[in-house]
């Protein structure tokens, strides 16, 4: 059972988090940082929470040209090369899609390129991993991005 101030801790973990070096410093009173985080913790380990990270508004962050990129991966290589995909910063999403999409892109990476640079990073990424059967799917429209509010 979820108590007063896990709520109220559960409120603020849905919503924008501020930018600063400490977020939960002072997030709630009489609640410290670790307290907030160790709540957190807690909240996920128990199952209350399912996930916790950040959504990238990568319009506002100044990145304007993005794209998703399918990849097929042979399946004992999934690993490896989504692990040298991870480690691009232009890359913000790596996951393996089961089943294939189209029945052989199973790695998916969404890529997110700055004022000067160009689709030519595909092809630096295909060249890194060794990879040639890939297939880029350009953003052409930003839809609201919301995440689920479960406290109120």
């Amino acid at each position: 059972m979820t108590n007063e101030q896990e709520k109220q801790i559960g409120k603020i973990i849905q919503g924008d988090i501020p930018l600063a070096r400490r977020p939960f410093a002072a997030a709630l009173p009489d609640v410290t940082e670790a307290q907030f985080i160790a709540t957190v913790n807690e909240m996920i380990a128990s199952g209350r929470v399912r996930k916790f990270c950040a959504i990238l508004r990568h319009e506002k962050a100044g990145f304007n040209n993005n794209a998703m990129a399918l990849w097929a991966v042979a399946a004992d290589r999934v690993d490896e090369v989504g692990t040298l995909f991870a480690g691009f910063s232009e890359i913000t999403h790596c996951y393996e899609r089961t089943p294939p999409f189209l029945g052989r892109y199973n790695l998916f990476t969404m890529v997110h390129l700055g004022p000067g640079q160009d689709r030519g990073f595909f092809q630096k990424l295909a060249q890194a991993a060794g990879l040639s059967d890939f297939e880029v799917l350009e953003s052409v429209e930003e839809f609201k991005k919301t995440s689920m509010e479960y406290y109120r």
